[in-house]
């Protein structure tokens, strides 16, 4: 898994700690502030905002999402995005 964040965002924090307490292993990518050169966000999912969270073919862009995602992951249930 692959979380897109930056290093002042409240929600992206959530994430991390959320990823941390299941014991996810993650890649962190830290992001530029400035929106519009947050091209790697860009990229994988199609808008400048964050947290983004990529794995595999899932790519998840709301917290709420994110967080429901991770539950199912550790739980082993499967996610309705897969």
């Amino acid at each position: 898994m692959t979380l897109y964040h930056v290093s002042w965002c409240p929600e992206c924090l959530v994430v991390k700690e959320k990823l941390e307490d299941l014991s996810i292993p993650y890649e962190s990518v830290i992001v530029p502030d400035f929106q519009p050169s947050r091209t790697q966000v860009h990229d994988v999912s199609g808008q400048y905002y964050v947290p983004v969270l990529v794995d595999n073919d899932t790519v998840l862009t709301e917290t709420h999402e994110i967080l429901s995602y991770l539950g199912d992951h550790a739980s082993g249930q499967p996610s309705e995005e897969s």
